[in-house]
């Protein structure tokens, strides 16, 4: 029992902060029509953080505090990277358009893949955090840690694209999409400048 709930409140504490990924889950189910369109976002998020947890737990941790420049690396690819995304989320939030378009799945795997497994704050917070706490269980504890905070992440994101298309579906002119839409890419500006003083104080 003590290893759930640990594993729970860990969890949560890395998912719930506002970050890239969330953001972008809540605005596809914020843009799609229903919320099963939103599906491919949230599996694809679900099945990164999955593997993402289980490099974690196999000890990506290790490879990190041995190669300080891999850290480096990441962080300012992905700085670049997010600076990049948040451009282009501003313009599809365009004030000529009533509505940001709603992407199609594919586009929806390729963002969500990238925000996910691209994202050096998320991958360095998760191999860290949930790495190290994996240390001090063995056998079918660790399995168990393992597990259920894949779970927990599942749930999430499952959660988001649901409340997402709540929000959406009580946003009759499109001007609250627009406005969180913008929200969102003034978050990713954040966390790049975030990463970048990292990169350079480091």
């Amino acid at each position: 029992m003590d290893v759930f709930i640990h594993a729970v409140v860990l969890a949560f504490g890395l998912i719930l902060p506002l970050g890239v990924q969330n953001v972008f889950i809540f605005n596809q189910g914020l843009t799609q029509k229903k919320v099963r369109h939103a599906l491919p976002s949230v599996i694809t998020a679900g099945i990164s953080d999955t593997l993402l947890i289980a490099v974690a737990v196999g000890g990506m941790s290790l490879i990190l505090v041995q190669w300080p420049l891999l850290t480096n690396i990441l962080y300012g690819a992905g700085s670049l990277f997010l600076l990049y995304m948040a451009w282009g989320l501003w313009k599809s939030s365009d004030s000529s358009q009533e509505v940001p378009v709603a992407m199609s799945a594919g586009r929806q795997i390729a963002f969500a893949a990238s925000v996910s497994l691209l994202n050096p704050h998320a991958l360095l917070d998760t191999v860290a955090v949930i790495g190290t706490s994996s240390i001090q269980y063995a056998g079918a504890e660790r399995m168990y840690f393992t597990i259920t905070t894949m779970a927990v992440s599942w749930i999430w994101f499952l959660g988001l694209a649901a409340a997402g298309s709540v929000v959406g579906n009580h946003d009759r002119t499109g001007h609250l999409r627009v406005m969180l839409s913008r929200v969102s890419a003034l978050i990713m500006v954040g966390i790049a400048l975030m990463m970048c003083w990292r990169l350079f104080n480091s």
